[in-house]
């Protein structure tokens, strides 16, 4: 599902990464203890947040007895690719030096901008 370009809500993307850090398929119970170190949420608010997952085709539910198994649709990568680009046209209407800027700006170490720095240098991005 590479081409899923919408937004997630922070409280639907705090439980997606919880999958993402899971081997899938991913239980209630691994979602809530992860979310439980971070941000906890009730029992009932994981599941709604569950079922908007799947209604959103981000996610796969498999019944698994009287509970359910949950599976990433798309990659935390993927994710993070499109709203990477949304971002740089949204925000810098696609110009990447401004972008560069800002996120130079935002206040990035000189360790962290040699760092990519490096990456970009030797094709690592």
């Amino acid at each position: 599902m590479k081409g899923f370009t919408r937004r997630l809500p922070d409280a639907e993307l705090e439980v997606m990464q919880a999958i993402w850090d899971c081997p899938p398929p991913v239980s209630r119970s691994d979602i809530e203890h992860i979310l439980g170190k971070k941000h906890p949420l009730a029992t009932t608010t994981i599941l709604t947040l569950l079922s908007r997952l799947a209604e959103k085709g981000v996610i796969h539910t498999e019944k698994n007895g009287r509970s359910n198994l949950y599976t990433p649709l798309i990659s935390r990568h993927d994710y993070l690719a499109a709203q990477s680009k949304s971002f740089l046209e949204k925000l810098c209407g696609g110009d990447i030096q401004l972008f560069a800027t800002a996120l130079c700006d935002s206040g990035l170490s000189k360790e962290d901008i040699e760092e990519l720095r490096n990456l970009l240098e030797h094709g690592e991005l």
